[in-house]
């Protein structure tokens, strides 16, 4: 997603509709993107795709998903059915400024550097990879439509991890008992 005032596009906006029963996987389908006007518009890959969630959003997601159907029946025949995860109070797609200002403010209340939310995209990407999960995977949850884009833009991770493995291996060679010489 890259939602910044620089960079006014609300890319991969997820879809309640969308989402499984356990809402354990959302789907991704359209844009949202702001040139002068706001519109739907297809992901760069053209195609759909699954993204799995952790479970630590599920709850959240159904908390948002029931005050959604509040804000549903407040608004009456006002509410525009579009089934996106953020809207607005009449189911309209949220503008991505009109985003990046409450992901802006919600972090600074937590106490957190402000970050675009594409970085928080990469910051996922850097957390899996340094975890040691497959590039290919990592691969498959960003969406990238080949495994060089991916191993090209995280590489460094996978330095540092193997530098932090090297480190390991030093401290648990130097620690090992001495072995008594034969002799």
């Amino acid at each position: 997603m890259a939602v910044d005032p620089r960079e006014p596009d609300f890319e991969g906006a997820a879809e309640f509709g969308e989402l499984q029963g356990d809402l354990s996987v959302g789907h991704v389908g359209r844009s949202i993107r702001r040139r002068g006007v706001l519109y739907d518009d297809d992901p760069k890959s053209r195609r759909r795709r699954a993204v799995p969630l952790p479970a630590l959003c599920i709850a959240p997601l159904r908390w948002h998903r029931m005050r959604q159907a509040d804000a549903r029946i407040k608004a009456g025949e006002r509410w525009q059915e579009s089934d996106y995860v953020l809207a607005t109070r009449t189911g309209r797609p949220v503008e991505p400024r009109n985003l990046y200002r409450s992901f802006t403010r919600v972090a600074e209340s937590a106490g957190l550097r402000v970050i675009r939310l594409h970085d928080a995209r990469h910051g996922t990407a850097t957390l899996l990879t340094a975890a040691g999960v497959a590039p290919r995977v990592v691969m498959e949850i960003l969406g990238h439509s080949q495994i060089s884009i991916t191993t090209d833009v995280y590489t460094h991770v996978v330095q540092d991890t193997q530098r932090e493995a090297m480190s390991h291996m030093d401290r648990l060679l130097r620690n090992r008992k001495k072995r008594p010489s034969r002799g």
